[in-house]
């Protein structure tokens, strides 16, 4: 028998042998434990489900007049609308205010999974912990339940889990299988394991030196920032008051006599409201309640120590970086998933708004209301994404579309003894003064974590909910009578194009006819309706509308949540920036000083918190390096330009170099290619910026220049050619 044949059935055999006595040890031993008992409670809908809802102002204005409710909520992420949700669920009279945007802060920032969390299933059989083990299995259940009561906005996705060491194929192969077990009845679907063959099929950017198979396992994903608003909106129509650009600035106490445990009367302080004030109008106001719950994620320390100067931290927070790259990195439905990075973290590479997004690493940062991504992690994820992707892949700087950076919010548990260690999952504390703290978790959890916490809430306010907690199975605003086609009736009855058509319906599911009502007229033959807001993205002009009506207030509120246009591309959101402005001015009567505030503030928003500033540093730490020959060529290129000899260029100099050159190029095209290479923003191109293009094109920086394609400037013979990627940062 030859020997590379006898070797191949040794390996087989070890590889299924290892793999079918794993699987079926853990099989047993979960079937045993837990007997597959994940829920599957039927989809249901609220029963109060108003149709319309009062305006952001209405909703303040009904707070502040409101003698007490129930339960305030601070915080507007996926945990305090959560919270919102089930407490309305139960018949309980609850208010939020939220200091920014629903989701501006960490719930929007997430690697836009729903998943139980590979790693630490792998953990808690490795290390025998029955915490982490319990907290996969409830965020697997969890997985389920979103999937079911969101489906415009969650999906199941397929990730690959590359294999390029024979031994460790049955090593991964028992673990993902633990991980389909653990699932039970909200299994979403098999893992299977694939030939090196079939993975390149599927993946075919894949590097294929010495890979000898993949695993492919399936988790979800959703749009989080539309998912947290779905959430705001769901607890809006049961008949919560809600509000956002609405910050706490103090809570109301009254202090009380209570009888101590040696019969003595003591006096307590008790927390009986909040103060808050409206940050779009200036406007203070308070909400009294009976209850008050810290749902802040990040912020959590900020507002225990407004009840309580004296109180310790317990906020641990951790930043994770992701980037955002062009389509063709990944296929339109896979995903990757590196578990041996360089320094041990995971990283996700995943198909994401027909993009490709890659994330996260894990780094210790303090608080801030505008957390940045550093250029070291962007280059560490360029850096582990080069490791996995064939070498025919040149994985460039340029080619980053988006970057940004969420707030992890870790905490330690103040219920322990021992405070030091990080809870693994989330903690609920009660202070003494009755503010009930929700912190920690993960996106996936957050309905478990709000059914929690209002029950906590009922205990220590003594509250008289009309019935028991009925959110699992809870469907979302939107998602009642959405269907996978229902994107067709609004191309056929409203003559949208099916590309936006799509986005709207995968967007605000059955409600996406109100912002087709909303569209304006495109003048052409077709499509009837539905004005981009950008030529590449499926965005409309009467989404900016609809999203006044669903309370946003700011242009960093369309840009980054309402649209996704700054995650996905931050030069496109900037080029969209002046035409939200126009229509939010239109709708909500700004004057000049406030436009000019929300494009500071935008333009701010983009550079610091979206990568912007990435591109020009980029650009500027890229060394001018050229031979004799380059230089000499891009200096006759340059000088052809101008011919005045200035040692500069400007805009006349452009615009009549184009002329010659019978380029139809309109004035806002000419401020376009003047604004991508005047770096210091001073209305001429100086020679060193414009070498420092020629520099940055060369080395993979800049991944494509309108201003080169422009002015035909070609690259010198020799020289390896770079590909168009839709602009990068």
């Amino acid at each position: 028998m030859p020997r590379g044949f006898s070797r191949r059935i040794i390996q087989h055999g070890i590889l299924l042998c290892t793999s079918a006595a794993s699987t079926c040890f853990l099989g047993q031993y979960m079937l045993e434990k837990n007997k597959l008992r994940a829920s599957s409670v039927p989809l249901h809908r609220p029963a109060v489900w108003l149709d319309d809802y009062p305006s952001r102002e209405a909703q303040i204005d009904i707070m502040s007049k409101e003698s007490e409710y129930d339960i305030v909520v601070v915080g507007g992420g996926a945990t305090g609308c959560g919270v919102a949700v089930d407490a309305a669920s139960r018949g309980l009279k609850v208010a939020l205010v939220e200091k920014y945007d629903f989701s501006s802060g960490t719930s929007s920032r997430s690697t836009k999974l729903i998943h139980g969390g590979v790693r630490y299933l792998q953990k808690a059989i490795m290390q025998f912990d029955s915490e982490q083990y319990h907290m996969v299995k409830e965020a697997l259940s969890e997985r389920g339940n979103l999937l079911k009561i969101a489906p415009h906005l969650s999906y199941p996705l397929p990730i690959m889990l590359p294999v390029y060491k024979w031994y460790l194929l049955p090593y991964y192969y028992a673990g993902i299988k633990a991980y389909d077990l653990v699932s039970g009845r909200q299994l979403l679907r098999w893992s299977y394991v694939i030939s090196k063959t079939k993975a390149l099929e599927l993946f075919p950017m894949l590097k294929k030196e010495k890979l000898v198979g993949a695993i492919v396992y399936y988790d979800g994903q959703h749009n989080d920032a539309r998912m947290n608003i779905a959430l705001a909106f769901t607890a809006i129509r049961m008949g919560a008051n809600i509000a956002n650009h609405c910050t706490v600035t103090d809570f109301i106490h009254e202090n009380i006599e209570i009888n101590s445990s040696d019969g003595k009367t003591e006096t307590k302080k008790i927390i009986r409201g909040v103060k808050c004030l409206d940050r779009y109008r200036n406007k203070e106001f308070i909400i009294r309640a009976k209850c008050v719950v810290n749902a802040t994620g990040p912020y959590t320390d900020e507002i225990r120590q407004l009840d309580d100067p004296a109180t310790p931290k317990i906020c641990q927070p951790s930043a994770g970086v992701h980037i955002v790259l062009p389509d063709y990195y990944s296929p339109t439905n896979m995903g990757l998933l590196d578990p041996n990075t360089s320094d041990g973290r995971v990283i996700f590479f995943l198909p994401w708004q027909k993009h490709t997004m890659a994330g996260t690493t894990d780094t210790s940062c303090e608080v801030t209301d505008y957390p940045s991504p550093s250029t070291e992690d962007v280059y560490f994820i360029l850096d582990e994404i080069k490791n996995y992707l064939s070498s025919d892949i040149q994985v460039r700087r340029g080619d980053v579309l988006a970057a940004w950076s969420g707030i992890r919010p870790l905490v330690l548990n103040p219920n322990k003894k021992d405070t030091q260690s990080i809870a693994r999952n989330h903690i609920i504390h009660v202070s003494d003064s009755g503010l009930v703290t929700i912190g920690g978790g993960k996106w996936t959890t957050y309905r478990q974590m709000a059914e929690e916490t209002v029950d906590r809430c009922i205990q220590s306010a003594q509250l008289q909910p009309k019935n028991n907690c009925v959110t699992k199975g809870l469907i979302l605003n939107g998602g009642e009578k959405w269907t996978a086609t229902s994107y067709i009736r609004l191309v056929q009855d409203y003559g949208i194009e099916t590309e936006v058509a799509i986005h709207l319906s995968n967007t605000y599911g059955d409600q996406a006819n109100k912002v087709a009502d909303l569209s304006s007229l495109t003048g052409k033959r077709w499509p009837v309706i539905g004005k981009r807001l950008h030529a590449e993205f499926p965005y409309i002009e009467a989404e900016v509308s609809y999203a006044i009506k669903e309370y946003a207030r700011t242009a960093v509120d369309i840009l980054a949540r309402r649209t996704r246009l700054s995650f996905l591309n931050v030069i496109a959101a900037e080029e969209a920036l002046p035409r939200i402005i126009d229509i939010m001015t239109r709708e909500l009567n700004w004057n000049e000083k406030k436009q000019k505030e929300e494009m500071d503030r935008a333009k701010t928003f983009l550079l610091r918190e979206m990568g912007l500033n990435l591109k020009r540093d980029m650009r500027r730490n890229v060394p001018i390096n050229f031979t004799r020959e380059e230089m000499s060529y891009y200096m006759k290129h340059f000088r052809q330009i101008d011919v005045e000899n200035k040692g500069f260029l400007t805009l006349s100099d452009l615009k009549r170099h184009l002329q010659v050159s019978d380029s139809d190029i309109s004035q806002e095209e000419l401020r376009i290619l003047m604004h991508e290479v005047d770096q210091n923003q001073n209305g001429i191109i100086e020679t060193e910026e414009f070498l420092q293009l020629m520099s940055a094109i060369n080395t993979g920086a800049v991944s494509t220049s309108h201003f080169i394609k422009a002015a035909r400037i070609g690259k010198m013979k020799g020289t390896s050619g770079v590909e168009r990627s839709g602009g990068g940062v």
